[in-house]
């Protein structure tokens, strides 16, 4: 499915759009945010930019907007933190669990700073800015309860927005993608 075909169905859904980002939008977000879109999240932004909401409205520069959303790309690292001090999560593949809980919060921060940064696009579903290509899978982030929600961007619009049935997110190859794969259902 191309991305006008999927923006209509969302459009239908819904889904209020206005124009896409312009190149110079792109370079100036992604340097704002030190972030960088996959391929396939840059197109569907670039057709034409979602501002219903739970988007997040990346062409708001106004400051607040702006620490909103550095709010939302913290989230990720922010619900493990908390899991790690109210919930005594710990990733086997961390080590043993430091009793020092700062030192356990250091640990997992090195951890989450070495994945693939997490790119909010809908409430706290996110995608992987890297591997720089299409079809990277889309996760559900909430804390540590974190799942795939979509094998790509198009499939995850889908189910979220009642085009798919989420029990398909089985039916197709999921790109493995360090650290946040390893969480899917711990």
């Amino acid at each position: 499915m191309n991305m006008n075909t999927l923006i209509q169905k969302l459009r239908n859904q819904g889904v209020t759009f206005t124009n896409g980002l312009s190149d110079l939008e792109v370079v100036e977000i992604q340097s704002r945010y030190e972030i960088t879109f996959p391929p396939d999240l840059k197109t569907f932004l670039q057709t034409a930019l979602p501002i219903s909401s739970s988007f997040v409205d990346w062409r708001n520069s106004n400051p607040n907007h702006v620490k909103k959303i550095q709010s939302v790309l913290t989230a990720p690292l922010e619900g493990i933190i908390f899991d790690i001090k109210h919930n005594d999560f710990w990733h086997d593949d961390w080590g043993t669990k430091p009793l020092d809980q700062q030192l356990a919060i250091e640990i997992c921060s090195r951890y989450v700073h070495q994945a693939p940064t997490l790119i909010p696009i809908y409430s706290h579903r996110y995608i992987p800015s890297s591997p720089d290509q299409q079809g990277n899978p889309v996760f559900s982030v909430y804390q540590t309860d974190i799942i795939y929600y979509g094998a790509n961007i198009i499939q995850y619009l889908l189910i979220e927005f009642g085009l798919k049935k989420y029990i398909e997110v089985n039916d197709e190859p999921i790109e493995y993608i360090p650290f946040w794969s390893d969480l899917v259902g711990y």
